[in-house]
């Protein structure tokens, strides 16, 4: 039997325990000693993922190799030992569960034997326990509920919400520019005309004094641009929306569970 100063050390040195069969279990865990004597009786082995289960192993058979701990049972037998809380101490219905588990003679008996009744009574609970419900195995991380395991996945639900992006409105302002267009305009010239004397205008020609001064005058026009500015209505201007569709690409991270069978170093689908 390997001693109690040995036991400590190799769990201090982060040791394994290994079966009979040479593979690794996992590593150590804790000591459990007889409380009367002192003696070590069981080590716990941290199994399954992220060593986050411990199953109990007793040391009457056990050996030490280097840091490691040999036992004389396979991992497949420690694995599905009873299920037993590591919480620093073994109750009598415990011990004598993981003793009939191991077909090892234990102490919680009153005689310190395991009586053949006892053995028998105990296997049929266990065997009760374990086909509880007519699963297939047993549940390692909490009460046996059924033989499957659920594979949950985050799935990606995309919507659309509307939220106000900006404002438009229509502003008038006035700007100034130059227009240059051409009008026509009148004026009036003088004109000498002259006509010879007739007998049609004699008359006209001689009515008045033979040699005089005299004088007449033309009053002239012309027309000027005159300019006038006028407002007057040329269009109407509004506001109206319309509605595109165009397609966004959403890039999220979803999350899944998966599921891997763990077959002691067979390949694992």
């Amino acid at each position: 039997m390997i001693s109690t100063e040995n036991l400590s050390a190799l769990a201090t040195a982060g040791g394994k325990v290994i079966g009979s069969d040479g593979t690794k279990i996992g590593s150590i865990g804790q000591v459990y000693a007889e409380d009367d004597t002192g003696e070590p009786t069981w080590v716990t082995v941290k199994t399954g993922l992220f060593g986050t289960h411990e199953s109990f192993v007793p040391l009457d058979t056990a050996t030490q190799d280097g840091n490691d701990i040999v036992v004389t049972y396979t991992k497949d037998k420690v694995k599905d030992a009873p299920r037993v809380a590591p919480d620093g101490h073994l109750d009598p219905e415990e011990e004598d569960r993981l003793y009939t588990y191991y077909e090892r003679a234990g102490a919680a008996a009153p005689t310190g034997t395991t009586t053949d009744r006892d053995t028998s009574t105990h296997q049929d609970a266990r065997d009760r326990e374990t086909t509880a419900g007519g699963t297939v195995g047993h549940d390692v991380s909490g009460p046996t509920t059924d033989d499957a395991m659920t594979r949950s996945e985050e799935q990606l639900h995309v919507g659309t919400e509307k939220q106000a992006t900006g404002r438009a409105r229509l502003r008038k302002y006035v700007t100034t520019e130059n227009v240059t267009t051409t009008v026509p305009v009148e004026r009036e010239e003088v004109r000498i005309e002259r006509e010879p004397i007739t007998d049609a205008n004699r008359g006209a020609a001689l009515d008045g004094p033979a040699i005089s001064e005299e004088e007449h005058e033309v009053v002239l026009h012309e027309e000027r641009p005159v300019v006038e500015k006028e407002a007057v209505p040329v269009e109407r201007v509004r506001l109206d929306k319309e509605t595109l569709t165009e397609q966004h690409t959403v890039n999220e991270e979803v999350r899944k569970e998966n599921i891997d069978v763990d077959d002691d170093g067979r390949h694992a689908r």
